[in-house]
């Protein structure tokens, strides 16, 4: 099926008489016949639902239909963003190991790299994305365990060159880990180009329409865990909670996915519900329509804030002259999505002069939705970071970051254009 199609037909296929729209299975558990049935489903070897903290009906539809979106052998939806990108790392990393991260990463990602995942013993570098591979390599550690970076970095809207990191990565032994939640497998589909697991945010453009917060895992099947048994032995290894299972022997190119969930979301218990995943379902169902709009009407937008006298700066992959023009006519060739950052000429005070002016733009801690919102990553997701990070992270103290919704794009300009007298 073509892509369009899979979001629309992936997943789940209703048998005759059963419900044209994906069921929500809204319950904990599940009735088995005998013990023999269950004691299957806790040893690994028989697929199945015993209970909703691990897997569920509902839930496990959308992951199928994700993980063929993405080109990948197995999915699991957890219950955020943040969640999908703590399990994509601690699936391979335990204390004492490193991992190797882009700096222009979403603030809230930095936090847990640096803060979080430190208390758990796990040292994290941050690398200038835009280094040669020669620089870079210098990075990595023999307890390096991954590498970890943005499609489109929020809110920088740097492209990252997936391709060549992706062997960069393979040269020192470890998997490329991508969030790919602003290009979504529409835009561009990470797999295809090296990555061996991507993750999302679901919370945004998946869902579109700011009804469910949600994260998703991919796993590509692709990265080879026993060739590289000597830095992941867990996979090579008995594991003594599953009986002494061996997930590489069990379970072959789908060893990383099922070691996520059999581990870290039995442990943690962070799957997505399945009210939830029903109404991601939704939104993957138009996932198509609305992306392309996304990219049309910012691009028109982008176009719009070049050519302002009291716009300092336009990061839009999708603009002639941007930096990232070159690598988003590569990975990204549909779009550069919906968001958009911006400077304003007189930095901080007239960023906020501007936010404070939007009638129709709405100003929400949130990116990616059906309708037009704007941040000022400095004093919110970003507002952790000291300012020698956001410079880092390539976003200047009076950044603005817009993303450009679904109306028509002329009231839009309208709401940015009178906002900009005002700033």
């Amino acid at each position: 099926m073509e892509f369009a199609t899979k979001c629309l037909h992936g997943g789940y296929e209703p048998k005759n008489g059963e419900a044209g729209a994906l069921p929500i299975f809204q319950s904990t558990t599940f009735k088995y016949d005998s013990t023999d049935d269950v004691a299957k489903l806790f040893d690994l070897q028989a697929a199945g639902f015993f209970y909703s903290r691990l897997a569920n009906p509902t839930v496990d539809f959308v992951e199928k239909k994700i993980a063929a979106l993405e080109g990948g052998v197995g999915a699991i939806c957890t219950s955020s963003g943040q969640a999908a990108c703590f399990i994509s790392l601690m699936t391979l990393c335990k204390a004492g190991d490193h991992v190797v991260a882009c700096s222009n990463l979403y603030g809230g990602t930095i936090n847990l790299l640096a803060v979080t995942m430190k208390r758990f013993g796990v040292e994290v570098t941050f690398v200038d994305q835009r280094k040669s591979n020669e620089e870079l390599s210098q990075y990595f550690k023999p307890n390096t365990k991954a590498v970890f970076g943005e499609t489109i970095a929020n809110p920088s809207t740097d492209v990252l060159d997936i391709e060549r990191i992706a062997k960069l990565a393979h040269d020192h032994g470890v998997p490329l880990i991508i969030d790919n939640t602003f290009a979504t497998p529409y835009l561009c589909r990470p797999i295809e180009w090296g990555a061996d697991i991507v993750m999302h945010s679901t919370t945004k453009y998946i869902d579109g329409h700011a009804l469910s917060v949600g994260g998703v895992v991919v796993d590509s099947g692709k990265f080879d865990w026993a060739a590289h048994a000597d830095k992941f032995p867990e996979f090579v290894e008995p594991d003594e909670s599953y009986h002494g299972c061996v997930y590489t022997k069990a379970f072959g190119n789908a060893a990383y996915i099922v070691k996520a969930r059999a581990q870290l979301i039995r442990d943690l218990g962070c799957l997505q519900s399945p009210q939830n995943a029903f109404y991601l379902n939704l939104g993957l169902e138009t996932l198509p329509l609305r992306m392309a709009k996304y990219c049309e009407n910012a691009t028109t937008v982008a176009k719009f804030l070049a050519c302002h006298d009291k716009v300092a700066e336009v990061s839009y992959p999708g603009l002639e002259g941007s930096a990232n023009h070159e690598l988003a006519k590569k990975y990204l060739p549909l779009g550069c999505s919906g968001v958009i950052s911006f400077v304003l000429k007189g930095g901080r005070e007239a960023g906020v002069r501007f936010i404070d002016s939007l009638k129709m733009i709405s100003l929400e801690v949130h990116v990616a939705d059906i309708k037009s919102c704007v941040l000022h990553p400095a004093s919110s997701t970003h507002r952790q970071l000291t300012d020698e990070q956001l410079k880092a992270a390539g976003i200047d103290a009076g950044s603005v970051r817009l993303s450009v919704g679904l109306e028509d794009v002329n009231d839009t300009i309208a709401d940015l254009k009178q906002a900009l007298e005002q700033a």
